[in-house]
């Protein structure tokens, strides 16, 4: 029996085929590999796609957190009498090598055009020309719980107790400090984009308005407010985060009308949790990691979403006008998620957290491409907006509507205005006239609908009510194009906004699907910004948008242009436009120096009046009460805390810090009393996750007292009795 054989040839079709799977083999190999090395890249194109020189900073810039008005609800009343949480400037510093620009976000109400103007002038002392108007972007969160009185317009000044240095100093400090901490910090990086939806945190309070737009643009969106998150993250070369900047369109008034401590409020909190998962076992406003949560097109979205109710019944608010039948606006306000304001802070502050966390950790779309910075400024008063190819229309000198002084579901007004007003009231024009005296005819016609309460364009007393000149300004980092907005715009204007910038970007070719990001609260504050059609309807953010029912149609024609010049690489031709004042006479002060201080008879400042308990259970709230001064008397506390939480470590025999008055788990409360005495409380809410140990709790402050004919300021500190914490309510 013959043998079989070991092998044998193989035909020449066997021979192709086998080569043939050998190189689809090879083929795929290779493909997956790309695939799984791959990154998307954006953006104009880079020749060498460098990495961008990032840095990133963060520093306090939170003011006197006593006897100021807070910026936001307008109501004088409504004064700092402790702190929530502290306030931050978080600056982002990025290089491509040939251009530099500039973003920061700071827990602020609003960026008044004084602010910006000082934060320029002491840049330029420090860098030259380094950093400069058309690359820095300056963008206020829209807290309502900082202090007031850093605005050069008299509109502002005679609700802030005018213009106060002590509250402009701290914010133009802390400001010109995280941009010198990002300078320092500027190593080489990398920038990646995520985009995501965030629900259940945002509602509009001005549903109304919204409807007033043509049906065909409602249809293309889901929502009547945006719900759209964008994240960027920064990176070493190494891959490790350093920093991540995050845009949501919410107002940030969690913290209500009620409130009188200084807050960082939602967006706050936000950075907050964000920074102290990135920055473990650091106090908060420490660690290398910044989170900045920046504002948006936020004009009618509020944070309130269980929707506005009748205080007094429980029923739904009047849909037109937010009114209730007994107690008119004021009886109207908006509430939820929470139970309380705090509660409803925490809520929303950590759905947005969350959200920008999940889209931080699946950002891996790399941002490349060159840099780019537009900034004109435009006299806002009188702008020619071309509406077709035959008719032109104008804005108008600023002005003020009746539904201005109705407010909102968020905080309405004490007087008896309601929203969604278009004929003015003989009793309220009469007082009006008497006193600030007529609008003119052309203003009243310019503004038609609006029936004008306040005509702030023709006001000039002590100086002018209102701004003429206007930032507008647009920074480009690749294909992510910055859109500083000098106001509130309504969700629908902000649409409206993004779209024509990103058909300008596109036209040329240059810019492949730009990503289109608004930036609110910019540069200088001109109220609101609504639609042409949203302004017919007169609620409060209609009546609010001061430069006439064109303001929308002037913003995008000169958004437009910037974002042309970017496109055609002009932006060295574009008229740098009329420069805005400074103005250095006439700046009124209606805040006096903060009197002497005096303790109570046989008492020290210091001195504890209501001690605390010898034992806690985790999840309590801790309450004690010293013997204060005025916290105003501290002078600049930027870096420094009246409050600190501490516990006693063991192993080293010492007191170990774990909570400051920047802590979310502590409030400072301080309560002015008679006789020039006043009053601590400080309460730590004691986290569930808190160690089990010996506690204790110190008040720092400063008073003033008169030695012979001089007046001195001097420290002092106070201690609480040492105290546990336990897992349960018995001692252990």
């Amino acid at each position: 029996m013959a043998s079989l054989p070991l092998c044998r040839r193989f035909s020449a079709c066997e021979t192709t085929l086998a080569v043939l799977f050998v190189i689809a083999a090879l083929v795929n190999v290779t493909l997956i590999s790309l695939m799984a090395t791959w990154k998307t890249r954006t953006g104009p194109p880079s020749p060498q796609d460098k990495p961008y020189l990032i840095g990133v900073g963060r520093a306090d810039c939170t003011g006197p957190p006593a006897e100021i008005p807070l910026m936001g609800y307008a109501n004088p009343e409504q004064t700092a009498a402790g702190i929530h949480t502290r306030l931050y400037s978080r600056a982002f510093i990025i290089d491509d090598g040939r251009r530099r620009v500039v973003f920061v976000t700071v827990d602020v109400g609003m960026i008044s055009q004084r602010l910006r103007l000082e934060v320029l002038r002491a840049l330029q002392v420090k860098y030259g020309d380094l950093y400069r108007q058309e690359n820095l972007v300056l963008s206020g969160t829209h807290t309502h719980c900082g202090p007031a009185g850093y605005f050069q317009y008299t509109l502002f000044m005679v609700t802030s107790k005018g213009f106060i240095k002590a509250s402009i100093m701290p914010l133009v400090n802390g400001i010109v400090k995280s941009i010198d901490i990002a300078h320092r910090n500027v190593n080489p990086g990398r920038i990646y984009r995520s985009r995501g939806e965030l629900e259940h945190s945002s509602l509009n309070r001005s549903p109304h308005s919204y409807l007033n737009n043509p049906k065909e643009e409602r249809d293309r969106y889901q929502w009547n407010t945006d719900k759209k998150v964008l994240v960027l993250k920064f990176t070493d070369l190494d891959g490790d985060g350093i920093g991540m900047l995050s845009w949501f369109a919410v107002h940030a008034v969690s913290m209500n009308y009620t409130n009188r401590m200084v807050s960082s409020d939602n967006m706050g909190y936000a950075s907050y949790l964000m920074e102290q998962d990135k920055n473990r076992g650091q106090l908060p406003g420490q660690g290398g990691f910044v989170a900045g949560f920046s504002s948006s097109n936020l004009g009618d979205v509020s944070p309130n979403t269980r929707g506005p109710r009748c205080m007094n019944t429980g029923l739904p608010c009047d849909y037109l006008n937010s009114s209730c039948p007994v107690g008119g606006t004021k009886m109207c306000k908006a509430f939820g998620p929470g139970d309380d304001m705090f509660d409803s802070t925490r809520i929303i502050g950590h759905n947005v957290y969350r959200k920008a966390k999940e889209l931080y950790a699946m950002a891996v779309e790399e941002v490349v491409g060159s840099l780019q910075a537009a900034h004109q400024w435009v006299n806002m008063t009188d702008v020619t907006v071309q509406i077709n190819d035959t008719h032109t229309v104008s804005t108008c000198k600023p002005a003020l509507g009746h539904s201005f002084a109705a407010g909102t579901t968020d905080g309405g007004g004490d007087l008896n205005f309601t929203q969604g007003a278009v004929e003015g009231d003989p009793f309220w024009d009469g007082i009006r006239d008497a006193l600030l005296g007529e609008p003119s005819s052309q203003t009243q016609e310019c503004h038609h609908p609006k029936p004008i309460l306040f005509s702030t364009g023709e006001m000039n007393w002590p100086l002018p009510w209102h701004p003429q000149i206007v930032d507008v300004q647009i920074i480009t980092i690749g294909s992510v194009a910055v859109v500083a907005v000098p106001g509130e715009m309504t969700t629908m204007s902000g649409r409206r906004l993004r779209e024509a910038v990103k058909q300008e970007l596109e036209s040329e070719g240059a810019f492949k699907d730009p990503e289109v990001v608004l930036a609110g609260l910019s540069n200088i504050y001109t109220h609101y910004i609504t639609t042409y059609e949203e302004y017919q309807v007169q609620r409060y953010e209609g009546a609010s948008t001061i430069y006439g029912p064109h303001t929308l149609g002037a913003y995008l024609q000169k958004y437009r242009g910037l974002a042309r010049a970017i496109a055609q690489d002009k932006v060295s031709e574009l008229p740098l436009g009329p420069p805005p004042p400074f103005f250095e006479k006439n700046l009124i002060s209606l805040l006096p120096a903060p009197p002497v201080d005096r303790a109570p008879e046989n008492s020290s400042f210091g001195d504890v009046l209501q001690q605390v308990y010898p034992v806690y259970r985790q999840g309590e709230v801790v309450s004690i009460t010293f013997v204060a001064g005025n916290p105003r008397n501290s002078g600049d506390i930027r870096d420094k805390t009246f409050v600190t939480v501490e516990i006693y470590d063991n192993r080293t025999n010492s007191w170990e810090i774990v909570h400051t008055d920047a802590s979310w788990e502590t409030r400072f409360h301080w309560l002015k009393g008679s006789n020039q005495q006043s009053n601590a409380t400080i309460e730590w809410h004691i986290p569930f996750v808190a160690p089990c140990g010996s506690y204790r709790i110190k008040h720092l402050g400063h008073y003033k007292h008169r030695a012979g004919w001089q007046t001195l300021v001097s420290p002092y500190e106070g201690t609480s009795d040492v105290f546990r914490v336990t897992g349960s309510s018995y001692w252990q």
